[in-house]
């Protein structure tokens, strides 16, 4: 081995340790590089490859003849005499340009797989469309749609944030993280408290509205172990140091239930359920809470209501008991046809009643209602007219007994009064 080839090995073995490179992975590189500046020298083969011993540091090229399916025919060494200046001026440019590939590599495979961690770094620039944090030797993009309304980033402050994808690029891994993802908030109750770091404590649930307010259902594996009480801790320290990594936003933590009803009821805390009903077929659970309660279980602009609804996976419709003993009264009191609609053999809906009898198809249903309701408007129509002839009729002989008291107008009733006041005077004559 010659004193080049020596010194040469001896970089290239400093270099992989210092850069975390195996030696093989830079020769191999190297033997690549040489077949290409092999090509393009005159008179060079058209199929070559390059060896480079990893022992003495020799660098040899073969020219090949292949055949039709590609198969090698035939072999020499074709190693041009000043082929060493032109290995060393390639060498240094693999090398570098492999390191700097290596570096990214390195940098990709430490964060691939860590999407869903916290990680913890220093605000470098922020601006309308992104945050920059320095997380040590690569940077984290932290965009304005996974920032927090009104959070201020000031340049220099720690922060963490919850990793939401790594993505690979020709400059090197781009890590983007969150602010406002749910996960931030259990990843930071698992720092926080050990019974979920050791699978004691779980959480079930979460929801979350950025800066304002996050509801946690909590569930233990351990009966001597109460959920609620181990993360918020001694005088609540546990849950305050949630609380100021989000910058003051609430934290309520409600315990978990298999039972939906009594899950619900626990998402609206802190108001106090009376009642819940469930309806399946619409996912829709009707709470019933004290008039007093009423908005409380809402909260402000609703947002108790959206938290707990999201928690639970459930619609809640919320009412006060005098709305529910309204809305019955009111249910109570309206007459309903009893039966169902079902499909028949045609494929078409009719009703058919519970009491039995013919079943009803929806233009027939439509009919009967018509029906129902025509009788009383025409009574009424009918009501409406007999009272108009009446007044017409009482109108007439009113008529009829003025004009026989001596007429309506009153030329008509003067001239029949003097007529009758000539009649008088007639008949008082012969008396005289």
């Amino acid at each position: 081995m010659s004193k080049t080839n020596f010194e040469f090995l001896e970089a290239l073995q400093l270099i992989a340790r210092d850069k975390g490179i195996s030696v093989d992975t830079l020769l191999d590189a190297l033997a690549n590089a040489l077949v290409a500046a092999y090509k393009r020298l005159p008179n060079a083969a058209e199929e070559a490859v390059v060896t480079v011993d990893p022992d003495t540091g020799e660098i040899r090229v073969y020219g090949q003849e292949l055949d039709e399916d590609g198969n090698v025919i035939r072999e020499w060494d074709d190693t041009p005499d000043d082929f060493g200046r032109i290995a060393a001026q390639t060498a240094k440019q693999v090398i570098f340009q492999r390191i700097r590939e290596a570096e990214r590599d390195l940098k990709y495979e430490e964060y691939a797989g860590r999407e869903g961690d916290i990680v913890t770094g220093i605000i470098q620039q922020s601006d309308n469309r992104y945050t920059l944090l320095d997380l040590g030797k690569v940077e984290a993009l932290l965009p304005q749609a996974e920032q927090v309304p009104y959070e201020r980033y000031e340049h220099g402050a720690r922060l963490k944030a919850y990793i939401v994808e790594v993505r690979k690029t020709s400059k090197g891994p781009q890590i983007v993280v969150s602010r406002t993802h749910p996960g931030l908030i259990k990843r930071l109750f698992e720092m926080e408290v050990p019974e979920i770091g050791g699978g004691i404590v779980e959480i079930r649930a979460c929801a979350r509205e950025p800066g304002h307010r996050t509801k946690i259902a909590v569930w233990s594996n351990d009966s001597n172990v109460d959920p609620v009480g181990a993360c918020v801790g001694a005088r609540g320290a546990r849950v305050r140091m949630v609380t100021n990594e989000l910058r003051g936003e609430k934290v309520d933590i409600v315990p978990f239930s298999e039972d939906p009803s009594q899950f619900v009821a626990r998402a609206l805390q802190p108001a106090r359920v009376k009642e819940v009903r469930l309806d399946d077929e619409t996912g829709t659970a009707t709470v019933v809470v004290h008039d007093f309660q009423l908005s409380l279980a809402i909260g402000k602009e609703g947002q108790n209501a959206r938290l707990a609804a999201r928690l639970t996976g459930w619609r809640i419709d919320i009412k006060s008991e005098t709305q529910l003993a309204e809305e019955e009264a009111a249910y109570a009191n309206q007459e309903w046809a009893e039966g169902e609609w079902v499909e028949n053999e045609a494929g078409e809906m009719v009703w058919v009643p519970a009491e039995g009898g013919e079943a009803l198809s929806a233009e027939q249903w439509a009919e009967a209602e018509a029906g129902e309701a025509s009788p009383e408007g025409e009574g009424r129509s009918a009501s409406a007219e007999a009272g108009a002839e009446a007044q017409v009729a009482g109108a007439g002989g009113a008529e009829v007994a003025e004009v026989a008291a001596g007429g309506t107008d009153g030329t008509g009733g003067s001239v029949a009064q003097d007529g009758g006041a000539d009649t008088d005077a007639a008949s008082e004559a012969p008396a005289e």
